[in-house]
């Protein structure tokens, strides 16, 4: 007996939709910010606050190579031949103590650039209708970007404007951030507050992107809750053949009892004599 040949099977490496790869491609430009800032001359304070946002973007990188490399088959198409290994080498957080892994935030524009390069190959076309089918998930990376943006930015500008205040009681990173959350979920508790100019400037900002998030929020849960286009009109073709089959059925079936019930009548006719299909004697006349 000869044995058969198997043949090798193709790699394959884990595909993301566009609303996915946007989503990061936005989350890396945002990164590659953050690390410009902190090479300016700014507080000390803020340069810790944007370190924080810069290990939280980290460990969303590491998220999403760990999500990459468990998907690819073999590992290795992913990590040597798609450059993997750049992924991960600019997800490594600082902590606070490896002060030179920040240099290996440049890595991130190899993913950079493999996401440009995949969205670039699609026509116009083609993304509308996938941002028209895929809605909710684009409203949701969308809504997700913008929080994070907001309070990055808030949080950065009102701990810089406040730090040249004496009389400011927003005073390091977290009092900045927690005075962002509290804005920009519109519940302002009062007990951190901008005394600057600017600092109240940021303040109006930060709330009204707030009410703008709160009603993206809402149209998130309305995209979910009603369906597409394209799924009512599916859903009503759909019912339209049920209801076609059901009343062909129907029309068959009363065809059918029809058919049996002359049967009947010609067999009581021929049982009295009278011709089969005979038709019956016309009334008489008053």
């Amino acid at each position: 007996m000869t044995a058969t040949a198997v043949a090798p099977t193709a790699p394959t490496v884990r595909s993301h939709g566009n609303a996915y790869e946007i989503f990061i491609l936005v989350l890396t430009v945002m990164s590659l910010i953050v690390m410009a800032l902190v090479i300016l001359p700014l507080s000390p304070a803020t340069h810790e606050t944007l370190l924080w946002f810069d290990n939280a973007i980290c460990f969303v990188f590491l998220a999403d190579f760990l999500y990459n490399i468990t998907g690819s088959k073999p590992r290795s198409e992913y990590f040597i031949r798609r450059r993997g290994w750049l992924d991960l080498l600019g997800s490594i957080p600082t902590l606070g103590f490896f002060r030179f892994t920040a240099l290996f935030r440049l890595a991130r524009l190899s993913r950079l650039a493999r996401i440009m390069r995949l969205l670039s190959g699609q026509h116009k076309r083609e993304l509308i209708d996938d941002i028209v089918k895929n809605r909710g998930q684009y409203a949701l990376f969308i809504s997700l970007l913008l929080v994070f943006i907001v309070l990055t930015t808030g949080t950065v500008l009102v701990l810089q404007f406040e730090s040249r205040s004496p009389d400011a009681n927003i005073v390091t990173g977290g009092d900045a951030l927690w005075w962002a959350f509290v804005t920009l979920t519109t519940v302002g508790y009062g007990d951190f507050y901008p005394v600057t100019t600017l600092g109240r400037a940021t303040g109006v900002a930060v709330m009204a992107a707030g009410i703008g998030l709160i009603g993206a929020l809402a149209s998130i849960l309305a995209s979910i809750l009603v369906p597409s286009p394209d799924e009512q009109a599916a859903a009503a073709t759909a019912a339209g053949s049920d209801d076609k089959a059901e009343l062909d059925q129907r029309l068959t079936t009363i065809q059918g009892e029809l058919e049996a019930i002359r049967d009947e009548l010609r067999a009581m006719r021929g049982s009295t004599g009278g011709p089969a299909d005979a038709a019956p004697p016309p009334p008489d006349r008053p």
